[in-house]
């Protein structure tokens, strides 16, 4: 009997050795995990609902017509103004041959009205000098006509021709008039018949350029649909186009872990591209407006008895360090790690200002429209019949 109370009290005092053991564990687990949190865990959150994304630009044809020429695959780095797609451009440059014809034979119109208003001068001179001659003679003949000297029907001739002059005078002048207010304040360039047939070319050529479909930025050919023969409309989507250097990661946040997230504050984002290895560093760029599901195309309808509380999640834009960007690039849609230390906590939670200049342009069609002013410049000095002056070819293109 005593052997086996003894026993039990061995058994015993192993168990309780464990217990404590398990019981000193745990205690300095919770320790641990308290300090981790106090000292560590509060001040950052973390998620794996997190995406790269970026902008996919769709390339689309600002005139119709049938495709002849396509210098673009799939996966295919392009840049800035590169053409990609051709079309059919015979009816386009048929166009813009009339339109410039349009405009030298305008230029030479013009050019015939500043001239009209010089001859139209000289003769109102000459009528004018006609008058005088007329009347300086019907004065004469009235101080001879009261001495008798010549007859009546004389003086009535002279008269008639100073009416005659002075007529004539009033016709030049409101000829002169006419032209002037044809002509006045203008010059040659800026004439209104010359800036229509201007704006004729300009159109004409416009269309014409964009029969060849550029690249309005540098980055990589994606969900190509074009193919050689298929004839596109106008806005019909026929490639995409993605700048690299241009991805953001999108992180879905729960909404009990937005209460401290501020704009501005560094981020440390992980690929499943590269793992551990890469770290990526970002800031928080904007906060979403609204959760996942209230801002989904079909948004949910809560408005029934059967109701279950699901925590929301919102989405927060990270920018990139571009450099990093360029040294490990990224691809839209692959998924992320997204750390977010909030120690700084003194930025907004939503924007406070607008960007002050465009988020992202392109320079391709304002090229287009200075080589337009560069042909219309071009067939107006050649048809004025003088060189234009640099201001002139400056101001009015």
């Amino acid at each position: 009997m005593s052997e086996n109370n003894s026993g039990q009290t061995a058994d015993s005092g192993i168990r309780r050795k464990y217990l404590l053991g398990i019981a000193i564990v745990v205690a300095v687990v919770a320790i641990a995990s308290v300090a981790w949190y106090l000292i560590h865990g509060r001040w950052y959150e973390s998620t794996e609902d997190a995406y790269a994304n970026g902008n996919v630009v769709q390339v689309t044809a600002a005139v119709s017509g049938t495709i002849v020429e396509i210098g673009v695959v799939d996966n295919m780095m392009v840049q800035s103004g590169q053409p990609m797609i051709k079309l059919d451009p015979n009816d386009r440059e048929v166009s813009l041959q009339m339109a410039e014809a349009a405009l030298a034979h305008i230029v030479r119109q013009v050019r015939g009205m500043y001239a009209s208003v010089e001859g139209q001068t000289a003769d109102l001179a000459a009528k004018q000098a006609g008058l005088l001659r007329a009347r300086e003679d019907i004065e004469r003949r009235r101080g001879l006509d009261a001495s008798g000297a010549i007859a009546k029907e004389e003086l009535a001739h002279a008269q008639a021709a100073l009416d005659t002059a002075e007529s004539a005078v009033v016709m030049a002048r409101e000829q002169l008039a006419t032209s002037q207010a044809m002509t006045d304040d203008t010059l040659l360039a800026t004439h209104p018949d010359v800036r229509a047939a201007a704006a004729g070319v300009r159109k004409s050529y416009l269309d014409y350029a964009r029969s060849t479909l550029q690249a309005p930025m540098a980055g990589y050919i994606t969900q190509r649909s074009a193919q050689v023969g298929q004839h596109v409309n106008v806005g019909v989507p026929l490639m995409a186009l993605v700048p690299l250097e241009q991805i953001w990661v999108d992180a879905n946040f729960k909404e009990t872990q937005l209460q401290h997230m501020r704009i501005g504050q560094p981020v440390e984002v992980h690929s499943d591209l590269y793992g551990s290895d890469v770290t990526y560093h970002g800031r928080v760029e904007s906060l979403g407006i609204g959760t996942g599901s209230a801002m989904s195309l079909l948004p949910a309808q809560n408005a029934t008895g059967n109701w279950i509380k699901i925590v929301q999640r919102v989405p927060v834009r990270i920018a990139l360090d571009p450099k990093e960007l360029t040294e490990h690039p990224l691809r839209i849609g692959l998924s992320m790690h997204v750390d977010v230390d909030m120690h700084d906590r003194s930025g907004p939670m939503l924007a406070q200002s607008t960007p002050g200049k465009a988020v992202y342009s392109t320079t391709v069609y304002a090229q287009q429209l200075a080589a337009a002013d560069a042909r219309i410049t071009s067939i107006i000095r050649s048809n004025s019949g003088r060189a234009a002056t640099a201001d002139e070819a400056k101001k009015h293109p």
